[in-house]
């Protein structure tokens, strides 16, 4: 029972299913055909249509002929429209499509009463003026294709197929559609005046038209336009006026439609009701998917073409213009080429491909052979000249992973080169060494530059060295970056040496210091000698008791103390930094002129120092710092100390935002202009007993050892040194 009722239920639903699939609403669809079936023109459009629309389940295609290529009267154009009304009232129609003049002018003018809100598509329309929608506002409503013939160029085109023609003959009918026409052609004859003569006929009777193109010269074509009707009213199907035409002529005829091709015109440029339906197609399409016809523009190029009779070209022995590339032909004898002319540039075009990537392929593998040989010879030079250079070197991928090395990178670690390959800097470098080294490429990848560094190394040898390191990206072909080079440079004896230096150029001011120390100990001396003569002098006089004493012990002390606290001043100038720190720049000033400052002043030198900031940062080894500074104070002394006036040195400290700036200038006079460019040169000096050490261990001490700049230049009668060093370590915040 359950099973029935469950059975019964998706019955239900499926006939309901089917039922609202059913319910799907159909667009209908009415061709108005202006003209009869089995005229070509019109048999021509429907086709098109039908091809579009017949077979769709959700389109109902009606056709229906005003055949007024036969009849047009007033009173028949009457009779169509009661008899339209009477079959389309019920129809429930979606959209009209108009073939032709007639047809649209029946519909426009019919549309509020049969045909009332309904879009409307036309094709074929000669003479279309947008005027003709104005009544009833129908542009709102209507869109299509516009039929347009081209005397202007059909002429031009007989004239380059034909250069020797001397007369045209122009024949046309009397047609609402041949009337269209002839207002187009005679304002396309004035241009040809003198080139050719025209004779127009429209309204003759087929007998004595017959006479006329009997007797037509050489050197004449015709032209037929159209010709569905004599002078008598005589209705000829637009193949029977042709046959007529063609049987009696002996010269070339060209025409105006596709429709007279093949039945005995040469071509021309013809206007195609095939073209003309596919575009008026695409519009119901639109139409039929929701755009209004008002948003879709009429096509007033009418899609006109280059067609050709390959038998009446040969009867008449003449040639396409080289200049028209675009065309069609019929009739043409087979010829396996022109049937199958893509595929026979295409089995030409695949041979000559293979027959070319053959060649290559045979290029290419003798360039290979070549250059492979040729980049084994570069891969066995580059191995070697890598084993001739001192410096260790090596090169990573992405990863991290060795990929080569020189012979100098592994003797460090007591290896071979190929035992190198493959690992990574945790398999040869303590851990922490290993996680900074990968941590800066890590950053080099991201940046694509270069870094440079020192690192101490413990080697299995139990020996450490210094190394100064140069680590740089190296991009493949591409583009891409593929690694890290890494070279080495043993600088273990250079630093050893510049720190010997240091404490060489130290050593060169130990005279101007000790002579300074003179200075600041000679009062203290004297203040001692005042005391101890004083306390003499008490106690001779019975005038001392225990507060005497003890003001005679603390003045005694305060004078051993400075002296004290000269020495050590002295003896911290002498030792080397031994990291580097940051510590405050005016600091470091105001402790060298506790040195040498009475020194200055005893030589009557002015001595001017300007800061506004309490503190100044700096970042290095503050003792050579120091040592910087009373070189460059006492070079001045020394150039000053036999001037009788102008004796002024000016000292300007200043913290900027990520450095240090301190500007040392004195009334010296300048530096001439030949030396002032090798003062920092090593060895170089002015003085009889001067080592030329001070001033370039200066420019090492700041720009090498401390990542600063100085530099010197002269102004006016003044000789001004600029020194400005970082004031925190930028680089292990880069880092």
């Amino acid at each position: 029972m359950e099973c029935f009722l469950i059975k019964k239920i998706l019955f239900l639903f499926f006939i309901f299913t089917l039922h609202v699939f059913a319910l799907e609403p159909t667009k209908n669809i009415l061709l108005i055909q202006s003209y009869h079936k089995g005229y070509k023109w019109t048999d021509d459009m429907s086709k098109v249509v039908e091809k579009r629309f017949q077979n769709r389940d959700d389109v109902s295609l009606t056709t229906v002929y005003m055949d007024t290529k036969k009849i047009d009267s007033p009173s028949y154009l009457e009779k169509l429209f009661k008899l339209y009304e009477e079959r389309f009232k019920d129809r429930g129609l979606d959209l009209v499509m108009a073939a032709d003049n007639n047809a649209l002018d029946f519909v426009l003018k019919h549309h509020e009463h049969l045909f009332k809100d309904l879009p409307v598509v036309f094709m074929g329309i000669n003479n279309f003026n947008e005027a003709m929608l104005d009544k009833n506002n129908m542009r709102l409503f209507t869109t299509g294709v516009v039929e347009e013939v081209d005397i202007d160029k059909n002429i031009a085109l007989i004239l380059n197929m034909q250069p020797k023609v001397k007369k045209i003959l122009i024949i046309n009918d009397q047609s609402k559609t041949g009337y269209a026409i002839k207002r187009d052609i005679f304002k396309a004859l004035p241009k040809y005046k003198g080139q050719v003569v025209f004779e127009y006929v429209d309204n003759i009777e087929i007998s004595n038209l017959k006479d006329k193109i009997y007797n037509l010269p050489k050197n004449t074509v015709i032209l037929l336009v159209l010709l569905f009707k004599d002078k008598t009213g005589k209705f000829f199907t637009y193949k029977e006026s042709l046959k007529l035409v063609r049987k009696i002529a002996n010269v070339p005829i060209y025409g105006l439609w596709d429709f007279y091709l093949g039945e005995g015109i040469v071509g021309g440029v013809l206007t195609s009701a095939t073209a003309q339906a596919e575009s008026a197609c695409d519009m119901v399409e639109k139409i039929l998917k929701g755009s209004q016809p008002i948003d879709i523009p009429i096509l007033t190029k009418s899609p006109n073409k280059y067609m050709f009779d390959y038998l009446e070209l040969e009867n008449y022995k003449i040639k396409i213009p080289s200049n028209i590339s675009n065309y069609e032909i019929i009739n043409q004898p087979f010829s396996f080429y022109r049937e199958y002319k893509y595929l026979v540039w295409s089995a030409i075009s695949f041979i000559f491909t293979i027959v070319f990537i053959l060649v290559l392929l045979i290029i290419n593998v003798a360039r290979r052979k070549k250059s492979e040989l040729t980049l084994t010879n570069q891969l066995k030079f580059i191995s070697v000249l890598m084993d001739t250079i001192p410096n260790p070197l090596n090169y990573k991928n992405l990863d991290g992973v060795f990929i080569g090395c020189n012979k100098a990178f592994a003797r460090l670690f007591g290896k071979e080169k190929e035992e190198i390959i493959g690992k990574t800097v945790y398999d040869l470098f303590k851990e922490d060494v290993a996680k900074k080294q990968t941590m800066l490429e890590e950053k080099l990848f991201k940046d694509k530059g270069t870094v440079n560094f020192k690192e101490v190394l413990h080697l299995p040898n139990n020996e450490s060295r210094i190394f100064a390191y140069n680590k740089t990206v190296y991009e493949n072909k591409d583009g891409a970056i593929g690694g890290i080079v890494s070279i080495m440079d043993d600088v273990t004896k250079t630093i050893e040496q510049e720190q010997f230096m240091i404490q060489q150029s130290k050593l060169a001011e130990m005279g101007e210091m000790v002579a300074a120390i003179a200075h600041q100990w000679n009062e203290p001396l004297v203040e001692l000698s005042a005391i101890l003569q004083d306390m003499e002098f008490s106690y001779n006089q019975n005038d001392i008791n225990e507060l005497k004493m003890r003001e005679f012990v603390n003045e005694s002390m305060i004078q051993i103390m400075y002296m004290s606290q000269t020495l050590k001043d002295f003896r911290n100038f002498l030792k080397p930094s031994s990291e580097k720190v940051v510590f405050c720049a005016k600091k470091a000033l105001n402790d060298v002129l506790e040195i040498v400052g009475r020194q200055i002043f005893y030589a009557h030198i002015n001595m001017v120092v300007t800061c506004k900031d309490d503190y100044v940062p700096a970042y290095g080894y503050e003792n050579e710092f120091k040592q910087v500074l009373l070189n460059i104070i006492n070079n001045a002394k020394h150039k000053m100390i036999s001037q009788k006036s102008g004796k002024n040195i000016s000292i300007h400290v200043e913290a900027k935002s990520d450095s240090a700036r301190i500007q040392i200038s004195d009334d010296g006079g300048p530096i001439p202009n030949e030396i002032i460019n090798f003062i920092f040169d090593p060895y170089f000096t002015t003085k009889k007993e001067g080592t030329g050490l001070g001033l370039y261990m200066a420019k090492v001490i700041i720009e090498e050892k401390m990542d600063g700049k100085i530099d010197v230049y002269n102004y006016l009668n003044k000789v001004i040194f600029n020194i400005v060093v970082p004031s925190h370590n930028i680089k292990k915040e880069e880092t």
